[in-house]
């Protein structure tokens, strides 16, 4: 059974998120849009594994995104790659230290940003098919045990 007010909640929230990584980028914040970006995907996936009935702990996209294999959903290899791209953007780019010198904002670029967004995108885009898919495939059982 997909839990659907659980799920609204938490994909509300990635897609806040991702529109407060807008306007990083357009604000030149370049290491928070990333931040918010992998932060709007891990909520979207979270979400998703709530939805389902699963636990979502901890903050490694790619372990989360595993997490949705192991329950059965595929994962197309662009979700994957998207995961693991946005991973690289959960500690460096707010640790001072990450950096032998400088401080994180330094080495981020629109370029990078708007690849963080794009990656954020596909995740959520694919978290939402996953649900839609749920939801239909939910309803096709209450229709079938309804009519038993």
């Amino acid at each position: 059974m997909f839990d659907e007010s659980e799920f609204e909640r938490w994909f509300r929230q990635a897609e806040q998120t991702l529109r407060a990584a807008e306007h990083d980028i357009a604000g030149g914040f370049w290491n928070w849009a990333c931040f918010k970006a992998e932060q709007a995907a891990q909520f979207a996936v979270k979400g998703l594994l709530k939805a389902l009935g699963e636990p979502a702990f901890g903050h490694s996209l790619t372990r989360l995104v595993g997490d949705l294999e192991e329950v059965g959903v595929a994962i197309p290899a662009d979700v994957l790659a998207a995961s693991r791209l946005l991973e690289r953007e959960y500690i460096p780019t707010r640790y001072a230290d990450t950096y032998p010198s400088g401080s994180p904002y330094e080495f981020y670029d629109r370029e990078r940003a708007e690849g963080a967004l794009s990656a954020c995108r596909t995740i959520m885009d694919f978290v939402r098919e996953v649900a839609d898919r749920a939801r239909s495939s939910g309803s096709q059982e209450e229709t079938t045990t309804g009519a038993d």
